[in-house]
């Protein structure tokens, strides 16, 4: 089982290489974390991979987000926010999610890039 989420994580991180509404980091942290766990060969892999291993190496030894993933969150956060808002989301909802957002937007600032 934790192989069958490693790959199908691994094809989500992939995936959001090139899709910019999906954030490719936490798949690839969900990945690397259930190959660790089931596979030395899928992890060696992936470590290895050109694209892929290069951002998993700078987490795991410097808890580092590339500046680009990091400029896109900060742009896509407030733009959720808008969007949970424009959703008709009552006031409470928009202010939770706003605070959580706020929240996590200075929790990725503080990370080195």
């Amino acid at each position: 089982m934790l192989q069958a989420l490693g790959l199908g994580a691994a094809a989500l991180a992939v995936a959001g290489v090139a899709l910019p509404v999906l954030p490719t980091t936490p798949f690839l942290l969900l990945s690397a974390w259930a190959f660790a766990r089931s596979s030395p060969r899928l992890e060696a892999w992936l470590r290895d991979h050109p694209r892929l291993g290069p951002p998993l190496k700078a987490w795991e030894q410097r808890r580092a987000i590339p500046a680009r993933a990091k400029a896109f969150a900060l742009t896509s956060l407030p733009l959720s926010g808008l969007l949970i808002h424009a959703s008709g989301a009552g006031l409470a909802v928009t202010a939770t999610v706003g605070v959580a957002l706020a929240c996590v937007g200075g929790w990725v600032l503080t990370r080195p890039s």
